[in-house]
């Protein structure tokens, strides 16, 4: 689909409004335009079929790591980052800075979702960075700028940034405390960093936040791409993976030898310094799955809506609209949870403790689930085009390609599930929070009521909570997802979700129960009317 406003979704503009960047709407119109163009459509699939290629040595035999991207590829990431999707949301104090930054990011992804990686970096790395108050004033100017500046050159003379992450090494993953990468401090107070990184993507970026051990434990260091004088840093790029999707993107394996870096944070607090980094890359997980369900669901909405077979149109078979409701439900909620996290992320930026507690533990909820889920609604909303959904030209098998990245990248479903553990026991304000925020809903469904009260005697039980903890964190996301459709979403839209999710869903797509308005629930779908 070409040629319309992306941002023409009522469940989109809504949550905009209601987490407090109403102001935004204007823009987010103009980008929705942008993002629908013929042209920007066309740079997404060529960043995907040419892709980036490393060069390790110059003609001279020097080694100089570099990846060429496809033109297209620099084209989005300019579009993106001049839209200040990168670290823009920081600088700017206005109340819903980072709603308005979360639904420009979420019309962006439905276009290309690779590109976003070094975009999503550079939002998250700025909270880290800040660790360091020094190197905080020196680079944060540039990493919010909204100048998209590629190149390898001193950070200090360009006019603006992109920063990415070294964490996870090959023979621990994600026990990122089994790194091996070895910091040694230096007489001028910066280190020199020896090892390597198993998973570093956008090795183009001019500043990377990498763990490595110290004297005193394991530690975080911002290491340069190209020193201040201009030299080069020793980078030494082995490999670029060869992914199931996201091709747009170059992931790297970087040699550290002798590697200059500088410290951010306490030493043996690296972890703890990138924690804030974590959040927020996560929070772009959920981002983008909401916003990839949701391009997956326009397109099955527009196929349905146009295909006619047996001498009527798709979209007035009933079991076909039964299809497209359940996912228009499942769409819903995920934007909805999507945007309701981004508020609280604005909202705890301005100092509100509770909106921070309520982060801390529905991010882990929201990327474990709303991950989680993308991939089986983009292959139902595939099957709604039969054989054409299946063909390069649909653009479908991309979405499709993409849609496990989520639920990997920044830990696994595992991992999220473990770190729900972890806040429930260490961080009971967090709790508190989650539980305010569903009992705001109690009264008005009593589907909903029964389920928080199961979930609430399931929370209180201790033993084998590792064993359950897939099923209990299920379980929240879908009450959470309840409670806020109850509060925000219209009748129709609530009783869908109520008694599908939270009274006996069916195990596919499209098994929506009798007495359900999907006509009034398929109107609010993208790309319904029009």
């Amino acid at each position: 689909m070409t040629g319309h406003d992306v941002a023409d979704d009522p469940v989109l503009l809504e949550g905009v409004r209601r987490e407090g960047a109403d102001w935004h709407l204007d823009a987010l119109h103009r980008l929705g335009r942008r993002v629908g163009s013929a042209e920007v459509q066309r740079w997404g699939d060529e960043a995907n079929r040419f892709e980036p290629v490393l060069r390790t040595h110059d003609r001279y035999g020097n080694r100089v790591d570099e990846v060429d991207f496809h033109p297209a590829y620099h084209s989005l990431l300019d579009l993106s980052v001049g839209a200040g999707l990168a670290g823009a949301a920081w600088a700017d104090e206005r109340t819903g800075a980072h709603v308005a930054r979360a639904a420009d990011f979420m019309l962006v992804t439905s276009v290309e979702q690779g590109h976003l990686c070094p975009v999503s970096m550079t939002y998250a790395v700025v909270p880290a960075l800040r660790n360091n108050p020094q190197l905080a004033a020196v680079y944060e100017p540039l990493l919010t700028s909204r100048t998209y500046d590629p190149g390898l050159r001193a950070p200090e003379g360009k006019r603006g940034l992109l920063a990415g992450m070294g964490m996870t090494e090959k023979q621990g993953g994600t026990d990122v405390r089994a790194n091996t990468t070895a910091a040694t401090e230096q007489p001028d107070g910066t280190w020199r960093l020896r090892g390597h990184k198993w998973f570093t993507s956008a090795p183009m970026n001019d500043l990377f936040l990498v763990l490595a051990q110290a004297p005193g434990g394991l530690s975080c260091f911002l290491v340069p791409r190209v020193l201040p004088d201009g030299s080069r840093n020793t980078f030494r790029i082995q490999r670029l993976k060869d992914k199931l999707g996201n091709r747009s993107n170059a992931s790297s394996e970087p040699e550290f030898d002798d590697t200059v870096g500088l410290l951010v944070g306490e030493q043996g607090r690296g972890v703890r310094t990138i924690i804030d980094m974590v959040t927020m890359t996560r929070l772009d997980c959920v981002l983008g799955s909401a916003a990839g369900t949701r391009a997956a669901l326009a397109q099955a909405v527009h196929h349905v809506r146009h295909r006619a077979v047996f001498g009527a149109k798709l979209i007035d078979k009933p079991l076909m609209r039964n299809v497209i409701a359940d996912l228009a439900v499942e769409s819903e909620a995920a934007t909805t949870l999507a945007l309701r996290l981004a508020g609280a992320a604005d909202r705890a930026r301005h100092g509100d403790s509770g909106e921070r507690a309520f982060l801390r533990l529905a991010t882990a909820v929201g990327k474990y689930w709303v991950c989680k889920r993308q991939p089986v609604a983009v292959a139902e909303a595939l099957e709604c085009l039969g054989g054409n959904g299946y063909d390069e030209a649909s653009g479908m098998p991309r979405l499709y390609r993409e849609a496990p990245l989520n639920g990997i990248w920044e830990g696994s479903g595992n991992v999220n599930a473990l770190d729900v553990l972890r806040a429930l026991a260490r961080e009971p304000e967090s709790l508190h929070a989650y539980t305010a925020e569903v009992e705001a809903a109690l009264g008005a469904d009593p589907r909903l009521d029964a389920a928080w009260r199961s979930l609430r005697a399931e929370l209180q039980r201790t033993e084998d909570a590792e064993l359950r903890a897939r099923g209990l964190v299920e379980r929240m996301a879908l009450v959470l997802q309840g409670a806020l459709l109850v509060r925000h979403a219209p009748g129709a839209v609530a009783d869908a979700y109520c008694a599908s999710r939270l009274d006996g869903q069916g195990a596919t797509f499209g098994t929506l129960p009798t007495g359900v308005d999907l006509a009034a629930v398929i109107a609010r779908a993208p790309g319904a009317t029009g």
